[in-house]
């Protein structure tokens, strides 16, 4: 990196955490401490709520996994994560969302304990801190790592580059809150949505020695089938990561899990100044998930066309063609820009993961007369620890295979039981809580065989690149099994009619529960341009 990239880079990094900065100032503030820190007062209007959605879950552990998988699949089926995504958003803004609002929750498993008990929203907390420390905030600062380093062709060992990015993000999580958290992921999103759009047009621009026109029709014309959205095998025969089955078994359960119950995400959307701003920056995030796979997926397809790139592992697609494609001279804006989405992402999942532990674990059980002072210090500390825990783990993903295809597998080991008795939380009104708890034991053990001990030689339709069941068809296969154990026991030991009427017993609200109205229209125009979108590539296929 030259001395311009290197200023450059200070520069734009520098310049988000002072605006940051000026803009929380002047954002309405809580009188409850915890409340502030934790849920930025509830006081996010549709705009921030999207930005922070879009760049919590934009970062490196998709800019580098999705494109390497799509790299090593030679087909595009990977656009499936980002539009089946776009589909489960709006089943956040319409179902998931009022029922969080209208009970002023500051956690989702805030929810499970209403609709439950105690015992069950502390096991799904477990849950959910045990995959943000053992998965999600290592992933990304390894990928995040890797990115950087492939793209500066740096010299430093990964975990220094890591250590750097984990010291950055915490600034942000522990010492700012959610509110520096939710508006620096909203400039960064701008930088990364311009950036980020650069690269594909840059590397059709290269593939067509200068002519964006041609590099598109050469994309088009030469091998159309690496534009195959809907198949089980690519070119060379061989499985795909994303077999067209499974998009109607565990894709879209997966989806939900994510967008709709997952803490790191839908804390965005809980601290909305009213349900209707909430619904408007979900569904506005969801109809940006429709530009995603220009960033995600594109450039890895474009990949296959360069002979050139050197490649010897296919989460290195992203950084070889970054650096391919663009000028020295602006090497360092883009890398602030992707240092920015790391951060997003990591600095998103210490603030929700030490929201959890703060609430549950220590107001909950530790310190129950806990102040909001106590809370808040509390969290911090908690936040730097598991931080601190990231760092280590970081660099020892080196030794796996696809980085996006391992995030997903681990994730579903928890996610399977919790979206179960979420959806059945919501959706019924017999089902006691000893139930979920054993629904848990059950989806967590079905997906622990299916995935890590595999049943071998499947039928093709079923299996993936190794024979072995598909870990997406694994996974509604084990919600099915949680779900089922679940009604049995209500039938055999309902919920009686005083503990259904304590369930239903609501906490007033502090902001406006008046939904958007145009949220149906929205919902159905961007289901409509997902199913355009699969038609359009798939003629372009054939």
């Amino acid at each position: 990196m030259n001395t311009i990239s290197i200023i450059s880079f200070v520069i734009a990094t520098a310049l988000v955490a002072v605006i940051t900065y000026f803009i929380v100032r002047r954002m309405k503030r809580s009188e409850n401490i915890a409340e502030e820190y934790f849920t930025g007062g509830r006081a996010l209007s549709w705009p921030i709520i999207a930005g922070s959605l879009l760049l919590t879950n934009l970062s490196t552990e998709q800019l580098v996994g999705l494109n390497g998988s799509v790299f090593g699949d030679k087909a595009l089926v990977g656009i499936a994560w980002e539009s089946l995504a776009a589909m489960a958003m709006i089943v956040t803004a319409l179902i998931f969302l009022p029922v969080y609002l209208k009970n002023g929750f500051t956690t989702t498993p805030e929810f499970l304990e209403k609709r439950f008990d105690k015992g069950t929203r502390t096991i799904v907390s477990g849950l959910f801190l045990f995959g943000y420390i053992t998965v999600l905030l290592p992933v990304i600062l390894y990928t995040g790592s890797l990115a950087i380093i492939g793209m500066f062709n740096l010299k430093l060992k990964l975990w220094i580059v890591s250590l750097g990015i984990g010291l950055l993000g915490s600034a942000y999580a522990i010492f700012g809150g959610l509110k520096s958290v939710a508006v620096s992921d909203t400039l960064n999103g701008i930088g990364l949505f311009i950036g980020g759009l650069m690269i594909p047009f840059l590397a059709l621009s290269a593939l067509g020695d200068g002519s964006l026109i041609t590099g598109f029709f050469t994309l088009c014309n030469s091998r159309p089938e690496y534009l195959t959205v809907l198949t089980k095998t690519n070119v060379d025969g061989q499985i795909v990561s994303v077999p067209w089955p499974t998009l109607i078994t565990g894709m879209m359960f997966i989806q939900i899990f994510y967008w709709s119950t997952n803490q790191v995400i839908v804390q965005r959307a809980m601290a909305a100044k009213s349900l209707s701003e909430g619904q408007k920056g979900v569904l506005f995030a969801s109809f940006m998930k429709l530009i995603g796979p220009l960033m995600l997926c594109l450039p890895g397809i474009i990949a296959l066309h360069i002979p050139e790139l050197i490649i010897e592992k296919q989460d290195q697609v992203y950084g070889a063609i970054v650096r391919h494609v663009l000028p020295d001279w602006s090497l360092g804006l883009f890398a602030a820009v992707l240092v920015g989405s790391i951060l997003s992402s990591f600095n998103s999942t210490l603030n929700s993961a030490s929201t959890l532990f703060s609430f549950q674990f220590y107001h909950g059980y530790i310190n129950k007369n806990a102040t909001g002072i106590d809370i808040v210090r509390i969290g911090k500390l908690f936040a730097l620890c598991i931080a601190i825990t990231s760092v280590i783990i970081a660099p020892m993903l080196s030794k796996m295979g696809s980085i996006f295809d391992y995030l997903q597998k681990v994730n579903g080991l928890y996610s399977v039981p919790i979206i179960a008795i979420f959806l059945l939380g919501i959706g019924t009104n017999h089902i006691p809580a000893i139930a979920a708890k054993i629904g848990i034991l059950v989806g967590m053990s079905f997906y622990a065989f299916f995935t890590f001990f595999n049943i071998k030689n499947v039928p093709v339709n079923f299996s993936d690149a190794n024979g072995d069941l598909h870990f997406l068809h694994g996974y509604f296969i084990s919600f099915l099994a949680s779900v089922f154990t679940m009604f049995i026991i209500g039938i055999i030991r309902p919920r009686t009619p005083e503990e259904i009427s304590a369930g239903k017993h609501q906490i007033s609200s502090k902001i406006d529960l008046s939904p958007w109205p145009h949220s149906g229209k929205v919902s159905l125009l961007i289901i409509i341009l997902i199913l355009l979108t699969y038609s359009f590539l798939t003629w372009l296929a054939h």
